[in-house]
């Protein structure tokens, strides 16, 4: 019999119970009992759910406190020195030091904090280097087992794979060029040890995560991983280990992967359709399990039961029906918990959609059909073609005003009236700023204050004009602040804004939005992605009247601040029947009219920011120029909407650079602010090593962690990139915006950072009369 299963499930919390557990927790509001209790409970409804949807096989180690790769580090005793570990076992406290850094003088660095492969979570990026060693330094995944197997669930437990934890390190010290894969004999033993205990404890399936393998990989690596699954098959005993991939294709690892000792192999064919080629070419390994990913883990459209179930008959001309998992196509992670919980989605719009309960239960219909034939689902299959059909014949998909202007566009929209070193010059004589000038990246911190006037706003508890006054208040204060700091270029902070994509979305036409559809960006930061249906239009200014009110109580520029196109995208569950560039388009066309009103409004500055630009790469470069090159160009016909003299600025964070500079480049922002506090100043040489002739601001201390770097540290840091860079084209910057942090954390780090700018320019000052 056909089995049905997932490679994991939401961790947070059906009600977000997890963040505020965790942030209790952090805070010294919970004990560490009251935050193990939350997570026990958030587990167990989990499993509930999931044997509720009669799934064979449920994962268990899934669940984190705050990221899997992170715990993984935990796990093979991966703890970089500055953090003076000493004992046998990674705790708890421990592992959010290493993930958020620490809150003293003398506090150590967390780790680099970047993007899982092309998706919106984020992991902490383990820092190996050469002769790093590895032990078993955390009870983790036998103590899940132990607890799934206590209440009853056929568990499965996961462990993130060896081959792909070296690969998404970083090699750390003077050896940046060793290849982390040096390492795998020194790590294989840990992984040897666990699943041996694991399948002495009883797992009857052990699933070990190697979404690495949709990469593209040399020769070498291929046989780095036919090195270490002869080791790890040797040692599972009774137990069966499935080798779960994801996100893509394996391509020219599926020979590889055939060949391998394990049980089964879990392909995703959503995004991997090529994965179908793979078997008819190469054919698919007698006795092994396909664990077939054919219901989209990363969307939330309602699932196609029909195309699925002709996928699934290709797929069994290949693998017969009792050697196959149906399953989603990677973890369900990245989707919301239940549509059910949503009372305010459009009526037409709410049936089209599938969360992670749905996907469920969709799984479950089309193991029966594989199990027992079509018939077996007959009722299902008939609803599920008419809400497909009235689906895509809905007028709430298409508007022709839209898809005319997109069509009329000449061929130059994307391209400023001037060249570069043009407008740098007008823009120069407009704003008279002083070398380094300092800045924020946009946002301040979200108070209690404001998430409950916003409340009680959406609750009608508090008038338009009650509401408005409030935000007037609030952006005074901080306009205020700014110029008592002497900060140099100032922004409005924001407090209007629930989400940098969510409030947009919002005042565009073609999204829908949820009250309880929150997926984990990383750690206890959630987010809730709009759910964009339609084609995309603007109906009225989404931010002028914000920009000019604070232009208006002060004399330096205030910054005008948009989320760029291909962010709105990329953060948004996209409609799945038109290309992805043809929506990025129309969103580009409604961010470049509120440019251009901004602009017209008088504001000097106008800041675009694109955080997700490179999250959206294809794994495969093969595939990336195309995607490239229609992100790019939509940047720029955003941008295009100003004139010369208004300096467009753009912020990109947790990004490596180096494969898409010149892309990078091509987007002709006048200024970048970029995420660099972390990289540990690895991002600047690039930026020397290619050439860049336009400003740049490397954020100078890390605002996700609590810590208030102080004055000489920060006189260090500016120091450090002067020696990379050119000081009249660098800015003075957080890495991000401050939303998330307390304001007695963010005023005294931007007092700290202006003094530093301040002294640091002096300095340079005194250097050129010399």
């Amino acid at each position: 019999m056909a089995l049905a299963s997932i490679p994991g499930y939401p961790r947070i919390g059906k009600r977000r119970e997890l963040k505020r557990a965790l942030e209790g927790y952090w805070s010294g509001k919970r004990t560490p009992a009251e935050l193990e209790e939350t997570a026990a409970a958030v587990r167990a409804a989990n499993w509930n759910t999931q044997t509720g949807a009669g799934l064979d096989l449920i994962p268990v180690n899934d669940f984190s406190f705050y990221d899997h790769v992170l715990d993984t580090c935990a796990f093979v005793g991966a703890v970089p020195e500055r953090f003076g570990w000493t004992d046998d076992k990674v705790d708890r406290d421990l592992l959010f030091a290493m993930a958020r850094g620490g809150s003293g003088a003398d506090a150590a660095r967390a780790l680099e904090l970047t993007k899982w492969f092309d998706t919106n979570y984020h992991y902490l990026v383990p820092e190996l280097s050469p002769g790093q060693t590895f032990r078993l330094a955390s009870d983790k995944p036998f103590a899940a087992l132990a607890e799934a197997q206590a209440a009853g669930v056929p568990a499965k437990p996961v462990l993130l794979g060896p081959v792909t934890f070296l690969l998404l390190g970083k090699m750390t010290g003077s050896d940046h060029d060793v290849d982390p894969l040096s390492l795998l004999d020194a790590l294989l033993p840990v992984y040897t040890e666990t699943i041996q205990r694991l399948a002495a404890s009883g797992a009857a399936w052990i699933q070990i995560d190697e979404p690495a393998l949709v990469l593209d990989l040399t020769p070498d690596q291929l046989a780095a991983v036919a090195r270490a699954y002869d080791v790890l098959g040797a040692a599972k005993g009774a137990a069966k280990l499935l080798l779960q991939t994801a996100y893509g294709h394996v391509g020219e690892a599926y020979p590889t992967l055939a060949a391998l000792p394990v049980d089964g192999i879990g392909l995703d064919f959503v995004r991997g359709s090529e994965n179908l080629d793979l078997l008819a070419r190469h054919g698919f390994p007698a006795g092994k399990w396909l664990a077939a990913g054919v219901v989209d883990g990363r969307n939330v459209w309602t699932n196609d039961l029909a195309a699925s179930l002709a996928l699934l008959g290709r797929i069994q001309e290949h693998v017969p029906g009792e050697r196959l998992m149906i399953s989603s196509s990677c973890s369900l992670l990245h989707v919301p918990y239940d549509v059910g919980l949503e009372d305010d989605l459009p009526a037409a719009v709410r049936p089209w959609l599938a969360f992670a309960e749905q996907k469920l239960t969709e799984i479950g219909a089309l193991t029966r059909a594989v199990n027992a034939g079509e018939s077996a689902i007959a009722a299902e299959l008939a609803a599920n073609r008419a809400l497909i059909a009235s689906a895509a014949a809905s007028p709430l998909r298409r508007n022709p005003t839209v898809r005319q202007r997109i069509a009329d566009l000449p061929a130059d929209a994307d391209r400023r009236a001037l060249p570069y070193a043009e407008r740098a010059r007008r823009q120069s004589e407009r704003l008279t700023l002083p070398p380094l000038p300092t800045t924020t990246i946009g946002s301040f911190p979200q108070t209690g204050e404001i998430r409950a006037a916003r409340k009680e706003a959406d609750a009608g508890q508090l008038s338009t004009a009650q509401y408005e006054t409030f935000l007037e208040g609030q952006i005074a204060d901080v306009v205020a602040r700014q110029e008592a700091l002497g900060l140099d270029v100032l922004v409005h902070g924001e407090p209007e804004r629930n989400d940098m994509v969510q409030y947009f979305g919002e005042q565009l036409d073609g999204f829908a939005f949820t009250h309880h559809g929150w997926v984990q960006s990383y750690g206890s930061r959630y987010v809730r992605p709009p759910i964009l249906y339609g084609d995309v239009a603007r109906p009225h200014p989404m931010t002028v009247r914000w920009a000019t009110y604070a232009q208006g109580l002060t004399a330096r520029p205030v910054k005008g601040m948009l989320t760029g196109p291909v962010t709105i995208l990329n953060w948004s569950f996209v409609r799945d029947d038109q290309p992805r560039q043809e929506t990025c388009r129309q969103i580009a066309l409604a961010i470049r009219d509120e440019v251009s009103d901004l602009d017209t409004a008088g504001i000097a500055i106008v800041q675009i920011d694109e955080p997700a630009l490179r999250e959206g790469l294809p794994l495969r470069h093969a595939d990336q120029a195309e995607y490239l090159h229609w992100a790019v160009e939509c940047f720029r016909l955003a941008a295009a909407g100003a004139r010369p003299e208004t300096q467009i600025q753009t912020h990109m964070c947790y990004s490596e650079f180096g494969e898409i500079f010149a892309d990078i480049d091509a987007l002709d922002a006048d200024v970048l602010l970029i995420e660099h506090a972390r990289s540990d100043r690895e991002l600047l040489e690039i930026f020397r090593s290619e050439g860049y002739d336009k400003g740049i601001g490397p954020g100078v201390y890390d605002v996700h962690s609590p810590h208030v770097p102080g004055v000489p540290e920060l006189t260090d840091q500016l120091h450090a990139i002067l020696t990379v860079l050119q000081s009249d084209r660098v800015w003075v910057n957080p890495d991000c915006g401050l939303k998330t942090r307390k304001p007695e954390e963010v005023w005294p780090a931007l007092e700290h950072m202006v003094a530093a700018a301040r002294e640091v320019r002096k300095r340079v000052g005194q250097a050129a009369a010399d």
